[in-house]
């Protein structure tokens, strides 16, 4: 009988412990609603969006920080203090028109504000916060950095072949502009001419697509001729970074191909252009014409110093930069300049925006050129290289491209297939 007793206690006692530990079931129920929990939370900005009850609109004509806080219930001396002490983070008085911004509200019946949020960019935003005490900073988004490569064959210009494949033609342009400018005329791409691209895609909080960010390395048959290229970095302190050949060459020369990018040669030098609006006389036409759309950026073609920015008759505004004792480049017909008289420029450095003034019937800039005092054109110029790569970078150089160069060589062209994102790009997250 008292062996039954406590069999009946120690059966008592086991299925009490057992009740304070969870079943399986409800351990699966439990991570569960956990997980759902964990979804539920909307992150953006560091807030949890599902805390507030959000607002979102563009700055409007007319719109300021303050007539936007009071149209959403805040009142006048609150405001005055939020911008007091937001002034040495963010001049609020420099909101722009079409600029997004958040208001984070309160999850009650009056919804009122609790935070201002600015965004500068796709990036860059402006954190005003006075749900408690009053701060202002600014942060940036997440940006995430995705390695691809891609192949592609050309049956009639690289632009085609791109948009076949569905990517950026901001790719075509780094491409034509960045890496091959002087060693590739890609108006004169022959059928069959081929490429491989090892390039990376940039995105912000993981899944908004900002574009082509970089072109790590690329391979090029065109003519019979196998080109590659290799970014590399020749000076970490200044950030320099140029393209190669696999035998170090540097691809650059001295000068920019063009002063405009996304343009077109809308009127070429030439010495014995005739007009029908003179009557078919001979005008010559010293520059270059490249066709843009009123105030794209105009960059010095290369590093030198403004000896002129000024406006003259036919030529409108412009400015002329002497590189050397050789060469001098000049720029005209801006809608406005961006440097003085006197200030050193580097190349690629926006000195002006496209424009009309002066003799011209559409927008563009004309880009003249000097060779010892005379005019001439660029593109028939052997126009001097740019910095060759240091006899002490050399051999980092070698080492640093065999691995890409084999992977470049690993990547196979598919030729049977229709060209589509598919079957032409791979890619890898690297951050």
């Amino acid at each position: 009988m008292q062996l039954k007793r406590l069999v009946a206690i120690a059966v008592i006692a086991v299925s009490f412990y057992a009740c304070k530990e969870d079943y399986p079931e409800e351990k699966v129920l439990k991570q569960e609603l956990a997980e759902k929990v964990e979804k539920e939370k909307i992150l953006e900005f560091g807030f949890n969006l599902s805390d507030y009850i959000v607002k979102r609109d563009t700055i409007k004509n007319g719109d300021s920080f303050g007539e936007i806080l009071e149209r959403n219930k805040l009142d006048y001396p609150k405001i005055y203090q939020i911008a007091e002490k937001a002034k040495d983070t963010f001049d609020i008085r420099r909101l722009q028109i079409g600029k997004p911004y958040t208001l984070l509200c309160s999850k009650d019946s009056l919804e009122l504000p609790t935070c201002f949020i600015y965004q500068q960019s796709l990036e860059d935003y402006v954190v005003i916060n006075f749900k408690d005490s009053i701060h202002a900073y600014t942060s940036k988004k997440p940006i995430k950095y995705v390695e691809k490569t891609a192949t592609g064959i050309i049956e009639s210009s690289i632009s085609e072949t791109i948009e076949e494949m569905g990517l950026s033609q901001v790719l075509v342009n780094k491409l034509a502009d960045d890496i091959y400018a002087w060693t590739i005329d890609f108006r004169r791409l022959q059928k069959g001419d081929r490429f491989k691209v090892i390039y990376t895609d940039k995105y912000i909080d993981d899944t908004l697509y900002a574009g082509v960010h970089d072109v790590k390395a690329s391979y090029f048959e065109h003519n019979g001729d196998s080109l590659y290229a290799f970014q590399f970095e020749t000076d970490s302190i200044k950030g320099i970074k140029d393209y190669f050949s696999e035998t170090a060459k540097n691809l650059r020369r001295a000068f920019l191909k063009a002063p405009v990018q996304y343009s077109r040669i809308s009127s070429r030098y030439n010495l014995k252009r005739r007009i029908a609006y003179y009557g078919y006389k001979v005008r010559p036409h010293k520059g270059t014409d490249f066709a843009a759309a009123v105030g794209t950026p105009i960059m010095a073609t290369a590093n030198g110093t403004v000896v002129e920015s000024t406006r003259r008759g036919g030529n409108g505004k412009y400015v002329k930069i002497r590189h050397n004792a050789t060469y001098s480049t000049q720029y005209l017909h801006m809608s406005r300049r961006a440097v003085k008289k006197g200030q050193f420029v580097k190349q690629g450095d926006i000195i002006g925006y496209v424009g009309m003034t002066g003799n011209t019937g559409g927008p563009h800039v004309c880009y003249r050129f000097w060779k010892n005092g005379r005019q001439v054109d660029p593109f028939r110029e052997k126009l001097p290289e740019a910095e060759p790569i240091s006899e002490s970078l050399k051999a980092r150089y070698l080492d640093f491209i065999k691995p890409i160069k084999e992977r470049l060589d690993n990547i196979y062209f598919i030729e049977a297939e229709p060209k589509t994102k598919e079957n032409t790009i791979t890619e890898d997250p690297i951050s």
